[in-house]
C-alpha cells in the first residue's frame, strides 16, 4: 500500500482541510493508499501579537510547510489558497485546486443582526486591511480593531464582549460548523472577498509524476479558472494577501468567466472597482490586464500610500 504524508498547519481549520483531502484520497484509492498528517508550525502561527499586514514577508503560513515538501519529509501540502504567495519555490507547484467553498465573508455578532444594525462607533474586529477598507466604505463611523488568532480564539473574544462584531471567512465557519447568535453574509457585489478565499490548494513537487496521476481527480476546472484569474489580478498589483485588495471571479459559461477587482485606501474613502471577462485559456492574463486597468485608474497611488503608511509591508 502506498503511504502519503500531508503537511499542514495545526489550527482546527487547517486540520479540517487536511483531513478532508485525506478522506477524499483514501476513498478514491481505497485499499491502495493510506494518508497521515504532519503538523508544522509556520511563522504566521507563532507571531500572534502583531497585525498580519505588519508581519510582512512572503509565505507567512506556507514557508515551513514548503520546506518539508522540498526535503521529502512530506509528500503534499493542503493550503488555504488565499495564503499561498504568487511565486512558489523552484521545484514546487499547485497540482490541484479542489472545488471551492463559498468565498464570501460573514459578520458575526452577539447583539446585532447586521452591519447596518451596528450602533455608531461599534467595535469591529478583523486582521484584514481588505475587510477594514470595505467596512469603512460602507460604515465610516465604525471602530476597526485588529483581531488575530485562530477561529476559536476570535469567536471567544466576540462572545466575551471585546467586540460588537467580527468578520471572518464564511468558508472556515461552514467547515467547522461555527456561528454566533447573529450573523450576516457579506457577499459580492456589496463586499468582495480575498483572492482565492474559500479555495484549497494542493501543493507538491514537480518531479512527483506519481502524485500528478494519483491526485488528478481532486482538480476542479471551474475553480481553477476562477482562482487563476484572481491570482493573476493580485500578481499584476504585486500585492500580498494582507493588502486592501479584493478579487472575485465567477463562471458565466462552461469556460467563460467574469472577474471583478478592487483596491481601496485604508479608510475606504477611495475604492476602485473594475470588471473584465475572459475564458479559461487566458484566465491569468485577463487577471493581469484587470490589474493594469485598476493601477492606471489610481490604484498605484493608493497602494504606494498604504505601504508608505507602514500599515502593510510590500511583498
Amino acid at each position: 500500500m502506498k503511504h502519503l504524508v500531508i503537511a499542514t498547519r495545526g489550527s482546527k481549520l487547517a486540520l479540517w482541510q487536511a483531513e478532508h483531502i485525506k478522506s477524499l484520497i483514501e476513498t478514491e484509492h481505497a485499499g491502495k493508499v493510506d494518508v497521515s498528517l504532519k503538523i508544522i508550525k509556520t511563522k504566521g502561527d507563532i507571531i500572534l501579537d502583531v497585525p498580519l499586514a505588519k508581519v510582512g514577508g512572503k509565505g507567512l503560513f506556507v514557508k515551513e510547510i514548503e520546506e518539508a515538501l522540498l526535503d521529502g519529509s512530506a509528500d503534499l501540502a493542503v493550503h488555504s489558497m488565499k495564503d499561498v504567495p504568487m511565486e512558489l519555490p523552484e521545484g514546487l507547484f499547485l497540482g490541484c485546486i479542489p472545488e471551492r467553498e463559498e468565498p464570501s465573508d460573514t459578520l458575526l455578532s452577539v447583539r446585532y443582526a447586521s452591519l447596518d444594525a451596528l450602533p455608531h462607533g461599534a467595535r469591529v474586529g478583523t486582521s484584514s486591511l481588505r475587510r477594514q477598507s470595505q467596512l469603512l466604505a460602507l460604515r465610516p463611523d465604525l471602530d476597526i480593531i485588529s483581531l488575530r488568532g485562530n477561529v476559536d480564539t476570535r469567536l471567544r473574544k466576540l462572545m466575551d464582549g471585546e467586540f460588537d462584531a467580527i468578520v471572518m471567512a464564511t468558508a472556515g465557519l461552514k467547515r467547522l460548523g461555527l456561528s454566533a447568535p447573529h450573523h450576516e453574509v457579506l457577499a459580492p457585489p456589496r463586499f468582495l472577498p480575498a483572492v482565492g478565499q474559500g479555495a484549497l490548494g494542493i501543493e507538491f513537487r514537480e518531479d512527483r509524476a506519481d502524485l500528478r496521476d494519483l491526485l488528478a481527480f481532486l482538480d476542479h476546472r471551474p475553480t481553477r479558472i476562477r482562482v487563476e484569474a484572481e491570482r493573476g489580478f493580485l500578481a499584476g498589483l504585486e500585492g500580498g494577501c494582507q493588502v486592501p485588495i479584493a478579487g472575485h471571479a465567477v463562471m458565466t459559461g462552461d469556460d467563460d468567466f467574469r472577474i471583478e477587482g478592487l483596491v481601496a485606501d485604508l479608510k475606504g474613502e477611495r475604492v476602485i472597482r473594475r470588471t473584465l471577462e475572459g475564458t479559461g485559456a487566458n484566465a491569468r492574463n485577463r487577471g493581469l490586464e484587470l490589474a493594469s486597468q485598476v493601477l492606471a485608474d489610481g490604484a498605484a497611488e493608493i497602494l504606494d500610500e498604504v505601504y508608505a503608511s507602514g500599515a502593510a509591508d510590500r511583498q
